[in-house]
């Protein structure tokens, strides 16, 4: 993950367009998840996936309409390459054969990264506007982690699904 952003130079456009582009590569994560998955013949785990990817675009999509609002076409200038895995599950995080509580973990975890990013970075931020987007979009990922706790619970607790168990036999060459 890459903090090297200096958060204290931000502008709001420049922030709007660093939140989209952190929502779109969670959502391009989220979506390779689901095609691995969906190869793997794990539809229900790769179902979880692509929910979670419907969830990413609405969000991105909210950020995007109110920079359109705000600013119209001006044209970005927030350089995005210093966006690394900010909410984005982590790669070595969908794995072949795993199961829907797994999958949970997973959106967890990449929902608590985005919060800590945002959290984290509130000390730096000195635009009044910027630090309130920041506020709005780190109770936006809490609000993220509570739903995906509540599907936890909701979930029956799979301890006797080992993915071990659908491995291939090794087979002569």
């Amino acid at each position: 993950m890459s903090h090297d952003i200096d958060f204290s130079s931000l502008n709001l456009r420049d922030t709007l367009d660093l939140a989209i582009a952190i929502e779109v590569e969670a959502k391009d994560r989220y979506d390779e998840f689901a095609e691995q998955l969906e190869a793997h013949r794990t539809p229900e785990v790769a179902k979880f996936f692509r929910f979670m990817s419907e969830n990413e675009v609405k969000h991105a999509e909210v950020l995007a309409d109110k920079r359109a609002e705000l600013f119209g076409s001006e044209p970005a200038t927030a350089d995005t390459s210093v966006l690394y895995d900010i909410e984005a599950p982590d790669y070595d995080g969908a794995r072949a054969f795993m199961s829907i509580n797994d999958a949970l973990e997973v959106a967890l975890n990449a929902e608590i990264k985005a919060y800590d990013f945002y959290h984290d970075a509130l000390p730096s931020v000195k635009d009044a506007k910027v630090n309130a987007l920041f506020v709005q979009l780190r109770e936006e990922e809490a609000r993220h982690q509570a739903m995906i706790k509540e599907i936890m619970a909701k979930v029956p607790n799979l301890d006797n699904f080992d993915p071990d168990d659908f491995g291939d036999e090794p087979t002569a060459q």
